[in-house]
């Protein structure tokens, strides 16, 4: 073969390789930029039903949560409810029901299309408000999803598909679905998956990223900060940053102040988002153990406008990560970890399951506002395969009588090629 022959043809091949790279590899859309979804059909009471049931969802999250940790929680329930949902479109059986359950849905008409309408909702343009989420559905490039259960997901939830190759590049495709997420979050989430979090038998990694950011309706002025007294559950008392506001006498807030507890809502400038602050009187646990989405309705119902003399909340800044398959597991949904996972609307390969489900959150307030950002993993594939012994690197090993287990020789080999 002549040079110039060879040049044409190195120069295919790497066109080749290129374009390969860049297929697999290509983001599903722009991070920043989440495709508008089909709500066709949506109703006001299908979409307060996806309301109720993510909301009595996060309730049931947050209660797993408190139960074994005692520091500070923080997670987006929405963001949780949203990965789920998409990988419920490829269950059946009892993977499907108990998915269904855990989810507070009845069945799957109260699903899509409006979870689309919720979904196009939040992503409308806020004004004063920064609110953005997106879905999307990462694929192993030579494993063939239904078409009937891509189709649906990139219609309904906006998780266009992105081919990786999970098998080969491995840790290529963790930084891709890192880098997509952290675009997502601006920056906020930027290592949702860890190494090993994603093996070479991974299929699908399904993942939602939210980012939100608004400014306070009435800022805090930081002149105002004073360092005080913060009283943690244990009664040991810390000094932290608190935050004054003086509302004066022409601003309401919606309050309420009942036996056990206090209810403030800070909205944020649009009036479009809000903070609400349950504040107890004395005891945390009577409140968290009370805690559904009946509850929150009535807490809301109780709000009244009200003038308030001064206004005192901490800053702070914190970020949590959780490994929730013993979360979900408690919470009703065992079968998907596990050999009897049915995701058979996704793929007939009967190997097929939940490996992990990861969520990471970041939160800060202050005296302009709040940011938050949070993203969740679904991560499926099939279990690791029967294992092989690889006596590969030094050893111990022995020669026993096996009747009695008597060792009548031992040793370590630390290098085979040495005679001596």
């Amino acid at each position: 073969m002549n040079k110039k022959n060879l040049t044409i043809t190195s120069a295919i091949l790497l066109g080749v390789t290129l374009t390969t790279t860049l297929f697999l590899f290509n983001f599903p859309y722009q991070p920043k930029q989440p495709p508008k979804l089909n709500d066709t059909g949506s109703t006001q009471p299908g979409m307060q039903a996806i309301v109720d049931a993510s909301n009595q969802f996060a309730c049931d999250l947050y209660l797993q949560f408190a139960e074994s940790n005692e520091n500070n929680l923080f997670f987006s329930p929405f963001s949780i409810f949203s990965a789920l949902a998409m990988t419920y479109e490829g269950a059946s059986g009892k993977t499907e029901e108990e998915l269904l359950s855990v989810l507070h849905l009845s069945n799957n008409n109260e699903l899509v299309p409006n979870y689309a309408a919720v979904y196009n909702k939040l992503n409308q343009d806020k004004g004063q408000e920064n609110l953005r989420m997106g879905n999307a559905l990462w694929a192993q490039h030579d494993f063939p999803f239904f078409k009937d259960f891509s189709n649906r997901i990139e219609q309904y939830y906006g998780a266009k598909a992105a081919n990786l190759d999970f098998k080969k590049q491995t840790e290529k495709s963790r930084q891709t679905i890192n880098q997509f997420i952290d675009e997502q979050t601006n920056g906020k989430i930027n290592d949702l998956l860890q190494k090993g979090d994603i093996v070479s038998l991974t299929k699908f990694v399904l993942t939602n990223a939210i980012f939100f950011k608004g400014n306070w309706l009435n800022e805090f002025d930081k002149a105002d900060t004073q360092d005080k007294d913060f009283t943690l559950a244990v009664g040991k008392k810390v000094i932290a940053p608190m935050m004054q506001l003086d509302p004066g006498t022409n601003q309401n807030f919606n309050y309420s102040h009942l036996d056990n507890l206090q209810i403030l809502e800070l909205p944020y400038l649009g009036e479009k988002f809000s903070m609400i602050i349950l504040l107890p009187n004395s005891n945390m646990d009577l409140i968290e153990s009370s805690l559904s989405n009946e509850k929150l309705i009535e807490y809301n119902y109780n709000l009244h406008e009200a003038k308030l003399s001064s206004i005192s909340l901490p800053k702070f800044e914190f970020e949590t990560r959780y490994d929730m398959q013993n979360t979900l597991e408690d919470l009703g949904m065992p079968t998907a970890f596990t050999d009897d996972a049915n995701f058979s609307k996704m793929n007939l390969d009967p190997r097929l399951l939940i490996t992990k489900v990861i969520h990471q959150a970041y939160i800060k307030v202050d005296e302009k506002g709040a940011e938050a950002a949070a993203a969740t993993a679904v991560i499926g594939g099939f279990k690791c395969a029967t294992p092989s012994f690889e006596a590969d690197h030094p050893f111990i090993f022995l020669i026993q009588e096996k009747s009695t287990g008597l060792i009548l020789f031992m040793g370590r080999l630390s290098d085979p090629t040495m005679k001596k």
